[in-house]
């Protein structure tokens, strides 16, 4: 049997940036931080960038966790 354990989580927050003028589509921006708490729940992710959401220019769109994870035999 496999067993994973997550060694780094990042927040991502995309911002629409408006719309590109030759096609009308939108066009988004991106922001990550690194160093966020792999125990980190979703709640507290959410609370964490609508407060970094507050400080930007751009409008927030959406709010984006990835994580990575070792993958090991037991």
């Amino acid at each position: 049997m496999a067993a994973f354990e997550l060694t780094k989580s990042t927040l991502q927050l995309v911002l629409n940036d408006g719309n590109d003028f030759k096609t009308g589509m939108p066009v988004y921006k991106y922001k990550s931080f690194n160093n966020v708490k792999t125990s980190a729940t979703a709640d507290q992710l959410y609370a964490v960038a609508n407060a970094f959401a507050g400080l930007q220019n751009r409008p927030l769109y959406n709010i984006i966790r990835k994580d990575t994870a070792d993958v090991t035999a037991e």
